[in-house]
């Protein structure tokens, strides 16, 4: 299993190459957006967020944000480290925050929130899938460096498999 400053080396040495192969398959543009968002995942939004980790001292004064994933998500869980699933919960907790503080921001709305991140995502498919690429790359880089790609609920359903396969 990586230590903290190897995932952040290596999010690092590959946020280049996944941009420069985003950009080589959409447009430049994109290619940032992928390479930008493969840094935010792996130096921000990492899946240890549930442990006392780099990625949770970053978020300086704003580590509060993360109480509620750290106490209700185990960590190496299918909700922590599952591919997708992981990546989901933290933007959705991340989106939650925004959405109280629209509430507080009378100015903004929850609603005009929405509005423009759904005008976003339609207007620009493209750049949608670079961001998801990016955020999506750099969680599988984390899994593949810990060793194990898998969460540990996987392991479990496997060997039920195996067990109910020979009748036991």
């Amino acid at each position: 299993m990586a230590q903290g400053r190897e995932h952040d080396r290596a999010t690092a040495l590959v946020s280049l190459p996944v941009g420069l192969g985003t950009a080589l398959l959409l447009n430049w543009p994109c290619g940032l957006i992928a390479a930008a968002a493969f840094s935010f995942g792996g130096l921000w939004l990492s899946p240890d967020l549930d442990t006392r980790c780099r990625a949770l001292q970053r978020w300086g004064p704003l580590q509060f944000i993360w109480w509620p994933y750290r106490r209700l998500i185990p960590h190496r869980s299918l909700l922590s480290h599952g591919p997708l699933i992981g990546t989901s919960l933290r933007l959705m907790l991340l989106f939650l925050w925004a959405s109280v503080l629209c509430g507080v921001m009378p100015q903004i709305t929850i609603d005009q929130l929405w509005r423009a991140l759904h005008l976003w995502r339609t207007a620009n498919p493209d750049q949608v899938i670079a961001l998801a690429v990016g955020l999506e790359g750099s969680v599988w880089l984390h899994l593949i460096q810990d060793g194990d790609p898998l969460p540990t609920e996987w392991h479990a359903i496997q060997r039920f498999r195996r067990r109910f396969r020979r009748g036991r």
